[in-house]
């Protein structure tokens, strides 16, 4: 049987997730599991969280639920940090991997300054505050986040400006599923959200674009999916890491947000992607 491991961005993506796959992953005999992240849901908080630890968290998660020598890690968004680890500490447990609109470090040394310095440019101005704090001076981050003298990222503030019409067109479209954002954040926005902006956006242990292919003879594959109309995650700087990583698959979608993953033409071409060598 093949089996996939599913890593989340937030728990109402993955709902929207399963219920599009349904009988899809049945048929293909692939068996998903989802990982609340420390301090999601009822995960419990990890206030040393780096990225080394989220891998090793996967890693064991799936000894525990017996998913075999080796298993499939797609990460979504922030999630996209669990699939960076991944790569980087346990290699030898993956049978491929992908990443989906994950989120960029505008701080890994391989960016050119000038290419950083436009990626977070073309961020909401309280976003750029917001992750120059979560890069900086993180102990600030909570404070940043709750005082009311400036908006805080937008991410909790709710702004539509982070949304593209596809994005907006999905959330319509799914307005009948089950959302429970207090199942989400239940241990306090400080170990969930403003963890993974410390975590996400502060100073990694590694830079992703020195990683070295994993599957040297082809044997799996890592994909990387971006829409290029996506308000969050920019498409130059992502379009750059392809280039500096050549063995990974790279897939712009013309016209796509950041939620593209919610819909099932997309869902299936993803997992797809994974099983069929």
């Amino acid at each position: 049987m093949s089996m996939a491991f599913l890593v989340a961005e937030m728990m109402q993506q993955l709902q929207f997730i399963l219920l599009l796959y349904a009988g899809f992953l049945e048929e293909l005999g692939v068996y998903v599991v989802s990982l609340d992240r420390p301090g999601y849901g009822e995960s419990d908080p990890h206030p040393t969280r780096t990225v080394e630890s989220l891998a090793l968290d996967v890693e064991e998660l799936g000894d525990q639920l017996g998913l075999g020598p080796k298993f499939y890690v797609i990460g979504l968004s922030m999630g996209g940090q669990a699939v960076w680890g991944c790569l980087k500490y346990i290699p030898h447990r993956l049978a491929g991997a992908s990443l989906l609109a994950p989120a960029i470090n505008y701080w890994w040394p391989s960016f050119p300054a000038n290419l950083s310095k436009e990626g977070l440019s073309s961020q909401l101005p309280q976003d750029q505050w917001a992750l120059r704090v979560a890069h900086h001076l993180p102990w600030l981050t909570y404070w940043w986040n709750t005082q009311k003298f400036f908006p805080p990222v937008s991410i909790l503030a709710g702004r539509p400006e982070i949304l593209s019409s596809q994005d907006i067109e999905i959330i319509r479209s799914h307005e009948g599923l089950p959302v429970d954002q207090k199942y989400v954040r239940q241990q306090g926005e400080f170990e969930s959200l403003h963890r993974d902006l410390m975590v996400g956006f502060g100073k990694w242990e590694f830079d992703p674009m020195l990683l070295e292919n994993i599957f040297p003879k082809n044997e799996g594959s890592i994909h990387l999916w971006q829409g290029d109309d996506d308000k969050l995650v920019p498409v130059k700087l992502q379009r750059y890491i392809a280039q500096k990583l050549p063995w990974i698959h790279y897939h712009e979608l013309s016209g796509a947000g950041h939620l593209f993953v919610s819909t099932r033409k997309m869902s299936e071409e993803i997992v797809r992607s994974l099983l069929v060598q």
